[in-house]
């Protein structure tokens, strides 16, 4: 394809700023199976999201609703156990990237109270270098077969966007498929714990606070419960809700640092539901599409110039990680 089909209406998307009042809503089929114009179309409007509110609804990204409800299922049997038997999965020299990490681990950047929360890292199938394995419980086979199945449908899908992305950028439509091959990318279940005594909680502490995500782009499948806001250009925030044949995709701050914050790594949180519902729980399962540990960050050229000048060091994706771990409380 030719890059330079998307560059004056990429200027133009840069230069004047369409404000988003909704996440727009794509058919990845039109950039894996559609014609020239389709796919031409997909990666303009994947581009223009991106640039401008930094989330996107996708249909046809291949998960069943079948396969998204059996999953659910067991990670909500999952995070029924006793504390005692999913403690038996938290390992400290992990740093929260493998197994279970339990409630009130994790705190927001420039927060400091934890979020209400408590989640389960799932890695790479076959870890490499130095990598670590995934660990799984033992009298739950659904629960490894399922994850691992869900990881690599999500880890496929999201090739295919970095491939739309790249060409949105005016680099070769591989540019990212070295990058994230055999990546550090982690599915995380998530259980937002009921709320049992809200007039106890400390001044502050939500289900999620105000933040970005770390790694290139997130694919987030649609939640149990309400909840979930991104904070729109003109300050307001904005409830988020994907639909049974949808994923909602957001951009990560990686991509923003590759991007020079040309493509937007948004602000979005998980607010606590409203007193009646507080004893209930909420139950949510994004992917965290990340590239390998030597991935430079460093700007695109391509993305700087006098009007948008470098913001970022230079930095790979391992020490940025490793920076953003300690940030959020997981390494010391």
């Amino acid at each position: 394809m030719n890059n330079g089909l998307f560059s004056t209406l990429k200027k133009k998307q840069r230069m004047e700023p369409e404000l988003l009042k909704e996440v727009p809503s794509l058919d990845l089929a039109d950039f894996t199976t559609g014609n020239s114009e389709k796919k031409r179309q997909f990666v303009a409007d994947l581009g223009a999201a991106f640039t401008n509110i930094g989330f996107v609804a996708i249909k046809n990204h291949g998960l069943s609703d079948q396969l998204r409800q059996e999953l659910y299922a067991i990670v909500q049997a999952f995070f029924a156990l006793p504390e005692a038997e999913k403690k038996k999965l938290e390992f400290a020299e992990l740093f929260g990237q493998r197994g279970y990490i339990s409630k009130r681990r994790e705190t927001a950047k420039g927060y400091k109270v934890a979020d209400l929360k408590e989640f389960y890292h799932i890695g790479q199938p076959e870890p490499t270098g130095t990598m670590p394995s995934n660990v799984f419980p033992d009298h739950m086979p659904e629960f490894k077969a399922l994850t691992l199945e869900v990881y690599r449908l999500f880890e496929q899908a999201g090739k295919t966007l970095l491939r739309a992305i790249a060409l949105y950028l005016e680099l070769p439509e591989d540019y990212f498929e070295d990058k994230v091959k055999n990546g550090d990318s982690l599915l995380r279940a998530l259980h937002y714990f009921p709320i049992e005594n809200p007039d106890a909680l400390e001044e502050g502490a939500v289900r999620a606070a105000a933040h970005g995500d770390i790694n290139l782009i997130t694919l987030l499948m649609g939640a149990s419960a309400e909840g979930l806001e991104v904070l729109r250009r003109d300050g307001q925030w904005i409830s988020i809700t994907a639909l049974p044949d949808q994923i909602v995709v957001n951009v990560g701050d990686m991509l923003d640092r590759l991007t020079n914050h040309k493509l937007k790594s948004t602000i979005h949180r998980v607010v606590n539901p409203p007193r009646e519902k507080m004893g209930t729980s909420r139950f949510s399962i994004p992917f965290f599409m990340h590239p390998r540990a030597d991935m430079d960050l460093t700007s695109l050229p391509s993305c700087i110039d006098e009007q948008h000048p470098k913001i970022y060091t230079d930095m790979t994706a391992g020490a940025f990680l490793d920076e953003r771990l300690r940030e959020l409380g997981l390494k010391k």
